[in-house]
C-alpha cells in the first residue's frame, strides 16, 4: 500500500497499485486495513476520528481536523465532518456529528482525509468562543500549521464580525492555555510581557505588572515530583529576586476561568491598593 500518514485510497488506487480483490479482503479480514465504506481503505493506523469522518461521508473539519493535527482546540465530543454538498447518506456514526457543507477556500488533495488548515480554521473560529478562537490561531501559527502570510486572508474570508480577533492575535504564546490566559490579563488591563527571560530562573510564560511571574501548569510537563521540584526551585529563586509567582492549571484555565480570574483580581488588586496609598 502507497505509505501515507493522512491518505485514503479507492480500491482503483490499490489494484494499480498491485493488489488483488482477495488481497484487498484479506487485509481487511487481518485489520491490516480499513475499509470505513465500501470501496474505500485506511491505513491500520488511522485515527478513530478519520476513520469516523470517512464513514459519515466525508473529510475531518474544523476543531477535529485541527486537534488531529496537533493544532489546540477546546475539547469536544462533537466530531466536525465536511461533506460535499451533493454526497449521498451513508453509514451512520455512533457518535455526535456535525456537518459542514460550505463551500472550502482549498481544495484537498483527492486522498486527504482532512480539509485543509485554512478550511478547518474558517470553521473553527465560527464554532468555538472568541477566546478558544483566538487560541486556536495562535496555535496554528506557532506550530507552523499556518503561514502568518496567510492570517489577512483567514479574515478577509471571515465575516466582518470576526476581525476583531485578528487584533489579538500573539503566536509567542506556546500553548492554548497560554493564549486564553493572555487575554484575561488583557481583559482585566493588565501590562505584562510574554516568554520572560529572567537571569537565573530561566524562561517563564509571562511577567504581570513587572512582579508577577505567571506559569501556566499542565498535566504534561508538571505531573512528578521531578517536574515540581525543579518549579519550586524555579519559584524559589524568582522570589529571591523579587518575584511572586502564580501557577494556574491549564484545566483551570480552559473550563473554570473564573475562578483563574478572581485569582487574578485578588493578586493583583491588593498591589493596586499599597500603590494608591
Amino acid at each position: 500500500m502507497p505509505a501515507a500518514t493522512h491518505s485514503a485510497f479507492r480500491r482503483s488506487d490499490l489494484r494499480d497499485a498491485g493488489w488483488t480483490d482477495r488481497a484487498l479482503a484479506a487485509a481487511v479480514r487481518d485489520r491490516r486495513l480499513l475499509r470505513p465504506r465500501a470501496g474505500l481503505y485506511l491505513p491500520a493506523e488511522t485515527s478513530p476520528d478519520v476513520v469516523d469522518a470517512c464513514r459519515a461521508g466525508g473529510r475531518l473539519a474544523c476543531t477535529s481536523a485541527l486537534a488531529d493535527l496537533g493544532v489546540f482546540v477546546l475539547e469536544s465530543s462533537v466530531l466536525h465532518v465536511h461533506v460535499s454538498a451533493n454526497a449521498s447518506r451513508l453509514q451512520p456514526v455512533a457518535r455526535r456529528l456535525r456537518r459542514h457543507w460550505g463551500r472550502l477556500h482549498r481544495t484537498p488533495h483527492p486522498r486527504a482525509v482532512h480539509v485543509e488548515v485554512f478550511d478547518a480554521l474558517t470553521q473553527a473560529i465560527r464554532c468555538q468562543s472568541p477566546r478558544a478562537a483566538v487560541a486556536t490561531i495562535d496555535s496554528a501559527i506557532y506550530s507552523g500549521a499556518l503561514d502568518p502570510d496567510d492570517v489577512d486572508e483567514l479574515f478577509e474570508v471571515l465575516p466582518v464580525r470576526y476581525g476583531v480577533l485578528k487584533r489579538l492575535l500573539d503566536p509567542r504564546c506556546q500553548s492554548g492555555p497560554e493564549s486564553i490566559l493572555r487575554l484575561m490579563l488583557r481583559s482585566l488591563g493588565l501590562q505584562y510581557d510574554v516568554q520572560v527571560s529572567i537571569s537565573g530562573v530561566g524562561v517563564v510564560d509571562f511577567v504581570v505588572e513587572g512582579w508577577l511571574i505567571i506559569e501556566c501548569d499542565s498535566r504534561a510537563h508538571h505531573s512528578n515530583w521531578q517536574d515540581q521540584r525543579r518549579d519550586r526551585r524555579r519559584d524559589q529563586a524568582a522570589a529571591a529576586l523579587g518575584y511572586a509567582t502564580f501557577r494556574p492549571i491549564a484545566e483551570d484555565i480552559m473550563w473554570d476561568p473564573d475562578a483563574v480570574l478572581a485569582a487574578l483580581r485578588g493578586l493583583t488588586s491588593r498591589l493596586r491598593g499599597r500603590k494608591n496609598r
